[in-house]
């Protein structure tokens, strides 16, 4: 047995995250099933709302980072929807060889296409649970990023 007893504020962070990975697996299976007929996963189709959604466009150890991710899973993810004209790499004029990720007119059919699809299952999904709760659940999960983010930093920082 443990020499050390988690507090009630750690024992109710456990149950929220032993449920957040079953949550986790159940939206990517659930992802996976909805963007399936575009020809997407849940992976790549994130990717391409991650390239969409930035202001500008961004190299891929950028959009690792802003995903929280394997900048080599996101790269060889980024490789395949180059090969199949979704993304195209350009010029990044502040660094040469990190070019930046940019969505082809075919990748953004695609994701709005993914959109489209998603819209009403997202309504659907979100039927009886108050608005409040979800602002609740994204601070939340929004402060423990940061905590989590800040240990991983000062761990590769140290």
């Amino acid at each position: 047995m443990s020499a050390t007893t988690r507090n009630v504020a750690a024992e109710a962070l456990t149950d929220l995250i032993l449920t957040m990975f079953r949550v986790n697996n159940l939206t990517l299976t659930w992802g996976d099933r909805l963007v399936a007929p575009l020809g997407l996963t849940s992976a790549r189709w994130q990717i391409l709302g991650a390239i969409a959604l930035e202001d500008r466009s961004q190299p891929v150890a950028w959009l690792a980072r802003d995903l929280g991710a394997n900048r080599q899973n996101v790269q060889r993810i980024v490789n395949d929807l180059a090969k199949e004209g979704l993304v195209e790499f350009q010029p990044n004029p502040h660094h040469r060889r990190a070019h930046l990720v940019v969505l082809t007119k075919k990748g953004q059919r695609i994701y709005d296409a993914a959109i489209t699809a998603y819209d009403p299952r997202a309504n659907a999904l979100v039927e009886g649970l108050p608005v409040k709760d979800i602002k609740t659940a994204h601070r939340v999960m929004l402060a423990l990023r940061q905590k989590l983010e800040g240990e991983n930093y000062a761990e590769k920082h140290g």
